[in-house]
């Protein structure tokens, strides 16, 4: 009987580690570009505070303001719209695109301290700007000290 015995080579058949990375990266990056106008956006956002109000802040260019909703519903703001593609040039002409479009959503929750009922929307220059107004209860109040007043020399003279 007789045995033949072959050589294992656990990397027969496999491309080089060399080989497989820039596979890996050129099947990303072809996908990416393929899929740069189908992804989904959302505006860049900055939210502040101050002692009267929240404001939201949202970059919007090229966002018609007849394409928002802004709505509060339970205590969660939600601002949508859409970015339409301009079709004012062919777009075989385009070099590049790199701007998204299409519709957007962006959700925030509400402290139950700002009044959703009083707020107000501002668009300019393709920043969307909404004011939040804080409850009259929120507010902080500011509480005088007085010291050495008539108020505590009588209290303490009355006794």
């Amino acid at each position: 009987m007789r045995t033949t015995l072959s050589r294992w080579e656990p990397f027969r058949g496999a491309s080089t580690l060399q080989e497989q990375v820039n596979r890996l990266f050129n099947d990303v990056l072809d996908r990416s570009s393929e899929e740069s106008s189908l992804t989904s956006w959302a505006p860049a956002v900055d939210i502040y505070e101050t002692a009267q109000e929240l404001v939201v802040k949202a970059d919007l260019p090229d966002v018609d303001a007849k394409d928002l909703d802004i709505r509060v519903e339970n205590n969660i703001l939600t601002i949508r719209g859409d970015r339409k593609f301009e079709k004012k040039v062919a777009e075989e002409n385009y070099l590049r695109v790199e701007r998204a479009y299409g519709a957007f959503s962006r959700s925030f929750s509400l402290a139950n301290t700002v009044n959703s009922e009083a707020i107000k929307a501002d668009y300019q220059d393709g920043v969307l700007t909404l004011t939040i107004p804080k409850r009259e209860e929120a507010k902080p109040k500011q509480i005088k000290v007085n010291v050495g007043t008539p108020a505590v020399a009588a209290a303490a003279g009355a006794k």
